[in-house]
């Protein structure tokens, strides 16, 4: 199973950083390259431990549904979604927080498996482990530029 670790080092607090990664708002507008939209679950907001969302966004020209459920939180600290629902044959993302001297140490683990066999594996080692890698590295980015303005204050009151 191929498996990301990403780590992206954020001027802001660990509590903004840890609410900006789920929020929904903010996600949609991470991945407005995918034209993804909730269609069901939390539709905005923060979501939380045990609640589920789904999402329809275009991959490959494809358009798709994916579920998935927060199945762990301990905030400011972790929370980790698992796909209950979708194309792949199961994704687990951990998101990781962590406190330096006041700035967030935001680490993503994201482990997936595709269905089909060795086409499957064939293709996540082609294409779509670097798809997704660069998928996640650009939605830090964009959490951690607008942590680091006073842009967070569209998403989040603090």
């Amino acid at each position: 199973m191929p498996e990301i670790i990403l780590t992206t080092i954020i001027k802001a607090p660990i509590k903004r950083c840890f609410d900006l990664a789920r929020s929904i708002d903010l996600h949609l507008h991470t991945s407005s390259k995918t034209k993804e939209e909730v269609i069901a679950g939390v539709r905005s907001g923060l979501i939380n431990k045990g609640e589920t969302v789904t999402w329809k966004a275009k991959h490959f020209w494809i358009t798709q549904t994916l579920s998935s459920e927060i199945s762990e939180m301990n905030s400011p600290f972790m929370f980790e979604d698992r796909m209950l629902d979708g194309a792949f044959k199961k994704i687990q993302h951990q998101h990781l927080f962590e406190d330096e001297n006041g700035k967030t140490i935001m680490k993503d683990i994201f482990v997936f498996e595709s269905p089909f066999g060795i086409y499957g594996r064939l293709f996540n080692f082609l294409v779509l482990t670097n798809y997704m890698r660069r998928f996640l590295q650009e939605r830090n980015q964009i959490i951690k530029r607008v942590a680091e303005s006073e842009e967070w204050k569209k998403y989040l009151q603090e």
